[in-house]
């Protein structure tokens, strides 16, 4: 069996903290919870830490957090689908929008529904993923106010998710230009710079936040306590919020090196080894998880003595040395996880989901 544990006490902590700095900087910010994949049980956890918005990239999470909370209010992340117009109007306070067509369509959707729909649009500064081109948004944002039950509330920006393109000062300030050219050729009022990730803390912390930032998306630092931009843990943040345990389900001294022809594995790759390990042995522990469930590249044995070495579909292969931690089937391995680790634990029906005090 293998099991992923959410520490409520450490969350709360890393909260807490985040919530100050961002208090202290007059930002507002909303938690990213799309990592949890619409779990109720941890949904309810973050839900009562305080926060009042939540951002998530599923609308069917978006219909969770609403039946938990209705009184959050919830942030629907990504470009919508043209299909789901409709339904993103129903569950999502705030929507985040590059497509002036799909915006028609929850014009259409929110009149229906007599509600008034907000919106970010979000502008391409360089990441290549969403937003609107630079060149483009003066006429989309004169198209966009047109709309009835559309409400601008803010102007946005995505980096470093997909190429790695970091936030700094000066992207920052073309981000808040754009907003107050916007304000002065439509006579708007345009609340928020939506241009803060995980990413963007560390210019909180070295003062060089543009002062017009004052909305903030996080998911990464909270869950994990890491500085995003130098891929390094904060020392006064908890890294252990998750915790992956898997049971041992066979326990045996074997070589090292693999006999026989070797040909494709199961990713389609052909392992190489150092001939030096020939006729070497070690205790190998296999374990109850595997890539259907997390890739192997994501997940780290608490213990550093211990290597993963090998994985397949159900389950994957430690290295445990000469098992001078005394290890029997039966027995549990804890591991660590990275972002991606845990967003495909959460994802895995196969991996049960428990709390810890």
């Amino acid at each position: 069996m293998a099991y992923i544990t959410l520490n409520t006490h450490k969350l709360k902590e890393n909260y807490d903290y985040l919530d100050r700095l961002f208090k202290q900087h007059n930002i507002e910010w909303g938690i990213v919870v799309k990592m949890l994949c619409g779990n109720r049980k941890y949904l309810e956890k973050v839900l009562s830490l305080g926060i009042r918005q939540v951002c998530d990239s599923r609308i069917s999470n978006l219909r969770i957090i609403k039946s938990i909370a209705p009184q959050i209010e919830t942030v629907f992340i990504k470009p919508a689908a043209k299909r789901n117009a409709t339904r993103v109007v129903q569950y999502a306070d705030i929507s985040f929008n590059t497509e002036l067509e799909t915006i028609r369509l929850l014009s259409k959707a929110a009149v229906n529904q007599n509600k008034k729909h907000r919106i970010v649009i979000m502008i391409e500064l360089g990441e290549l993923r969403e937003g609107v081109l630079r060149d483009n948004f003066i006429e989309f944002y004169s198209n966009v106010f047109e709309l009835p039950n559309i409400e601008v509330i803010g102007i946005g920006t995505n980096l470093t998710c997909m190429y790695g393109v970091l936030p700094n000062e000066d992207k920052l300030i073309q981000l808040c230009l754009y907003k107050q050219l916007v304000e002065a050729k439509f006579n708007k009022q345009i609340p928020y710079i939506s241009g803060g990730a995980s990413v963007t803390i560390p210019l909180i912390l070295k003062g060089i936040l543009p002062k017009g930032i004052n909305h903030f998306r996080v998911g990464e630092t909270l869950y994990l306590g890491t500085d995003v931009y130098y891929s390094q843990p904060y020392e006064h943040m908890h890294n252990d919020v998750f915790k992956l345990f898997a049971e041992i389900i066979e326990l045996n001294e074997k070589p090292v090196v693999p006999t026989g022809e070797l040909g494709h594995n199961l990713t389609g790759q052909t392992a190489s080894f150092d001939e030096a390990l020939t006729g070497k042995v070690s205790f190998r522990a296999i374990v109850d998880v595997g890539l259907l469930d997390v890739e192997d590249g994501h997940i780290y044995p608490v213990d550093t003595s211990m290597q993963i070495v090998g994985a397949s579909s159900d389950m994957i292969v430690v290295d445990i040395g000469n098992n001078a931690q005394n290890l029997c089937v039966g027995d549990s391995i804890e591991f660590r996880l990275d972002y991606m680790g845990i967003l495909r634990i959460m994802n895995s029906d196969y991996v049960d989901k428990q709390l810890e005090e």
